[in-house]
């Protein structure tokens, strides 16, 4: 295309260098607020973190190969981040045991990978959208006295922005801190986009690269994580895109990619039948033809999920819509399309398809902003500025209503939603809440009285207030949090309760328990379930409502040894019972 009808308008100062000390330290703030020193949370991750502990507890390395929640078959996704959890427990979690019980040291320790797999994002995602920001395509208009920025600037520019926006992305900062396989799996396809933004000019190390990414996918979430990465991988080879004269370099990444998955399949395909067979079910079952429910759901959620990115998304696909095929914008959107066209033959769509999105929209969002008229970007920040001081605010007004009983309602609603808790206050938390508070209203006042040409002036302001707004919810409100979705409770009830009603020889199995509840009980207190139905204690998941209507009992013969639940549940109910044989 002809570099004069090029919708980019940009001066040299809207490229001023973003500091790398500041990119860094907000970098580190996002990923280090709310990993460590609180409990895994229902479901996933404390479903991933007691794959990693059945890894280590099994002598045979059966649950290395075929993870398992116990002696529960977990057959579903891929054994890549309970490998990689496992090795982490293994070296470190000993290590944290000088300072905090064992079972905390393994918890710690099996959340040092989301800093892999963070890095591994964040660098992804910038050095790919700067290799496709220093391309012809995306360069701005030429002025005609001069004062456009350069090439490498430009570039520049526009992966500090890709990265910021990733960072301001709403739906992946909780999931970006759990022991799933959600941050790995957002972090090999961050790969598979670097791979194919370098495949451009260096097809070979972009080949290798793709492959070992597309092969990373499988081995963490299977042919549902997989299959959107690796279609979007194929179909960026498109005729008319400048990657296809490199295509013969796709065979070769297919192939890596194959050889990967097979080195793990082949060997479980043999070895354990059971379960290949049984995730072989759990991954062809999950897809299905559109259902409506399923749609209303993506409509739904999906806009709150991926806010900011999406709106700016869009319009780069609007603002460029001439240069489609260009690799600027052909690239992540089909990174974009093709998870969005995987989620409509799903039978079950939620968050860990929704993440898939996140990397594109981004990419797709800083090329956007070159497009935008000044009065635009300066809208959009002052969005910034209300909205997160507003959820800022929000987030200590709730505090202090918990604390102190004002507002009367709003501490009503919070205590009706944590009956039982009891309220204390942690100083050193409520200081680091405090610096953070102080360096937003220092980023506002930077931006009020500064006024900063930079394009990427934005994109810091809904980074940072994104990462405000956790900061308070991770140190506020952290033990209210552990309160609410922990088992760490119960756990120790029912413990205490095998411990006194167990007798020498005796098994315990369970009766409808699900796969969160069953992987708590293992990482808290090392419960394990029996699959041997001559086992006389039972321990049995059920409601109150089951309770009250009589529906929830077991047999005639069978004793209530132990009964309990979570504070903060208002409906779920264990209990613990004994059958006489």
């Amino acid at each position: 295309m002809d570099s004069r009808s090029t919708p980019a308008r940009l001066t040299e100062t809207a490229t001023v260098k973003l500091s790398r000390p500041f990119l860094l330290l907000i970098s580190g703030l996002y990923i280090l607020a709310g990993l460590f020193f609180r409990d895994p949370w229902k479901t996933d991750d404390v479903v991933g973190l007691a794959t990693m502990v059945s890894a280590l507890n099994q002598p045979d390395g059966a649950a290395l190969l075929a993870p398992q929640i116990g002696v529960l078959a977990h057959a579903q996704d891929g054994p890549l981040i309970t490998w990689v959890g496992a090795l982490a427990i293994w070296l470190f979690a000993s290590l944290f045991e000088f300072f905090v019980p064992a079972h905390d040291g393994a918890i710690i320790a099996s959340r040092l990978p989301n800093l892999l797999w963070f890095g591994i994002l964040i660098a992804s995602v910038w050095y790919g959208s700067y290799l496709l920001g220093r391309r012809p395509e995306p360069q701005p208009l030429e002025l005609p006295f001069g004062g456009e920025p350069s090439v490498h600037d430009y570039g520049r520019m526009i992966a500090d922005a890709a990265v910021l926006l990733i960072l301001a992305t709403v739906g992946i900062v909780w999931r970006m801190h759990e022991t799933s396989e959600v941050p790995a799996l957002i972090a090999f396809q961050a790969l598979a986009f670097y791979a194919v933004a370098r495949s451009i000019d260096r097809p070979l190390s972009g080949a290798i690269t793709l492959g070992i990414a597309l092969g990373a996918a499988f081995l963490t979430r299977g042919f549902i994580g997989a299959l959107p990465i690796i279609v979007a991988s194929v179909f960026v080879f498109h005729p008319r895109s400048a990657l296809w004269p490199q295509r013969r370099w796709l065979l070769v990444a297919l192939g890596i990619a194959l050889a990967i998955g097979l080195a793990w399949w082949v060997p479980v395909k043999l070895l354990y039948p059971y379960w290949a067979q049984n995730w072989w079910l759990w991954n062809s079952q999950s897809f299905a033809l559109l259902q409506r429910d399923v749609l209303f759901s993506v409509l739904r959620d999906l806009p709150w999920f991926l806010w900011p990115t999406w709106p700016f998304a869009l319009l780069a696909l609007w603002n460029w819509r001439a240069w489609l095929f260009s690799p600027h914008i052909w690239v992540p959107f089909m990174f974009l399309v093709w998870p969005l066209i995987a989620m409509c033959f799903l039978a079950d769509v939620f968050e860990p398809e929704y993440a898939l999105m996140a990397v594109p929209a981004a990419v797709l969002a800083a090329f956007a902003l070159p497009t935008l008229r000044r009065a635009v970007v300066n809208s959009l920040d002052w969005f910034a500025v209300m909205c997160f001081s507003l959820t800022a605010a929000t987030v200590w007004l709730g505090w202090v209503a918990l604390h102190t009983g004002w507002p009367q309602q709003i501490h009503h609603n919070i205590t009706r939603l944590t009956r039982g808790y009891e309220i204390s206050i942690s100083w050193p938390s409520v200081f680091i809440a405090l610096i953070g508070t102080a360096a937003w209203v220092g980023l506002v006042r930077w931006r009020l009285h500064n006024k900063p040409a930079a394009l990427w002036r934005g994109t810091v302001l809904s980074a940072g207030g994104l990462i405000t707004t956790w900061l308070l919810l991770v140190t506020l409100w952290m033990p209210v949090l552990d309160y609410v979705r922990s088992y760490r409770g119960v756990s120790a009830q029912l413990a205490a309760a095998l411990r006194e009603h167990m007798k020498p020889g005796e098994c315990v199995r369970s009766l409808a328990v699900g796969t969160g509840q069953r992987a708590s009980f293992l990482v808290f207190e090392n419960i394990d379930f029996s699959y041997d139905s001559a086992c006389t204690l039972i321990l049995q998941q059920t409601s109150q409502k089951a309770l009250r209507d009589g529906s929830a009992a077991y047999s005639d013969s069978a004793t209530v040894l132990w009964q309990g639940r979570r504070g903060a549940d208002r409906d779920e109910m264990f209990r613990l019972l004994r059958i006489s044989r």
